[in-house]
């Protein structure tokens, strides 16, 4: 316990006092995230995360979450442009191999760019909101998403009853998703009340529940697919917490969804 909180709080101030700063600083620290994320996936997935065609993944991670912004450039090519090519490559890859890399690694290694490479490059992007306001929309989603997780925790303790998903996460009840869910809401009403012009109190409450629903669901996602190999964390690069993917499973869901759906300027 006591490696936990001192690498949760070590954790904790670097991102978010990167965050605070903005700048160069907080977008690299987001890239090399996504990149060892990526690993975690291939690890998983492959059991070959520096073969020739996992670094095509490598690529396109980088790729999307390079801080061309920071430096006051564009993507040079259009993210669905360059994912098609990465695509072929990994599909070619099964040809000039022989199959010796066959369809079903290069199929993951695609989904793990697609994950992890879009998930994070949308937290990246809400820092940098053009309304300028991004710091508050990225404390927004993160102390939404962590309310969530520690009410669902400390409620689920008080009062589970219901299993919400025994076959995927044993731990998690219906209870503890629904307190989860209150508190996020809670929290996202309470910035609008900071800020009740830039945060409509109604669309404080579509942003808990997403945060809440989404995030819950990010997590029954890694779940998942960890158990499908039957390991406990994705890495163990946050000692006492796993790795990248434990920690940022909710994020990786909740964040682009937001963007997608409009709920924040983009």
């Amino acid at each position: 316990m006591k490696q936990r909180i001192i690498t949760g709080v070590v954790a904790g101030v670097l991102f978010l006092g990167l965050c605070v700063l903005g700048g160069f600083g907080y977008p690299t620290l987001i890239m090399l995230m996504a990149l060892v994320g990526y690993y975690e996936f291939a690890k998983m997935g492959t059991g070959a995360p520096f073969r020739a065609e996992a670094w095509i993944g490598y690529a396109g991670v980088a790729y999307l979450t390079f801080p061309w912004q920071t430096f006051g450039l564009h993507f040079p090519m259009p993210p669905q442009s360059v994912f098609w090519l990465l695509l072929l490559l990994l599909l070619c890859a099964t040809v000039l191999s022989k199959n010796e890399i066959n369809i079903k690694q290069t199929s993951l290694l695609f989904l793990g760019i697609v994950y992890v490479g879009f998930g994070f490059y949308y937290i990246a992007a809400s820092r940098e909101t053009p309304d300028g306001h991004g710091l508050f929309w990225t404390f927004l989603l993160l102390l939404s998403i962590w309310g969530s997780d520690a009410g669902a925790y400390f409620t689920g303790k008080a009062f589970g009853r219901r299993k919400l998903w025994p076959a995927i996460s044993p731990n998690k009840t219906i209870e503890g998703a629904v307190g989860g869910l209150l508190i996020a809401v809670v929290i996202a009403l309470g910035f609008s009340l900071a800020d009740p012009e830039l945060l409509h109190p109604m669309r404080a409450i579509v942003l808990g529940l997403a945060a809440s629903i989404v995030g819950q669901m990010g997590d029954l996602i890694q779940s998942a697919y960890k158990r499908v190999y039957g390991i406990k964390d994705s890495g163990s690069i946050l000692p006492g917490h796993g790795g990248i993917l434990d920690r940022c499973d909710s994020w990786l869901a909740v964040f682009p969804i937001v963007h997608i759906l409009f709920l924040l300027p983009y």
